[in-house]
């Protein structure tokens, strides 16, 4: 993190890491190791270290019983209900990278045929996405739009531009 935040996300990441350390501080004066406290409310113990680090997402439950645990307030561990960004080892923008890792020349291809030449690319400016759940009896299904301005090159001046 930049020491002037630049974005969101750096106010995001020091807000967390402000309110982990509240509970690391906890956990440490009252002399308990994740081991200890992952007993006390029948987790795995490298779970309950992962979410000290804010890589978990851990139920209301839970972070009810480790406040009690800690000697915090509801407030104090709620940090960990909320789901966290994990950059790029996050399970759900790893898929999204291996799909156009796997699918993007693909759809590129497909872009360039159904645009003319397909000189050009999408905005994502002038551009929406939405993200639909479908049931369905196999699972699930996650069904993610995209929908963007296509905008051609200039082409202005001699080749190449």
């Amino acid at each position: 993190m930049s020491a002037t935040p630049v974005n969101n996300r750096d106010y995001l990441w020091d807000y967390r890491e402000k309110a982990l350390a509240v509970l690391e501080k906890a956990r440490l004066e009252k002399g308990l190791s994740y081991e200890e406290i992952a007993k006390k409310l029948e987790v795995s113990k490298v779970w309950l270290a992962s979410t000290f680090k804010g890589q978990q997402f851990v139920p209301a439950d839970y972070t009810e019983k480790l406040a009690t645990i800690l000697g915090l307030s509801i407030a104090d561990v709620r940090v960990l209900q909320e789901h966290p960004y994990k950059g790029n080892v996050d399970p759900i923008l790893y898929r999204l990278h291996e799909v156009f890792d796997t699918y993007g020349p693909a759809i590129k291809a497909i872009i360039h045929e159904k645009f003319g030449d397909g000189n050009g690319i999408m905005s994502a400016i002038d551009f929406s996405v939405d993200v639909e759940k479908v049931e369905d009896p196999k699972g699930d299904r996650v069904v993610i739009t995209f929908n963007g301005k296509f905008l051609p090159y200039s082409c202005k001046g001699k080749y190449p531009w």
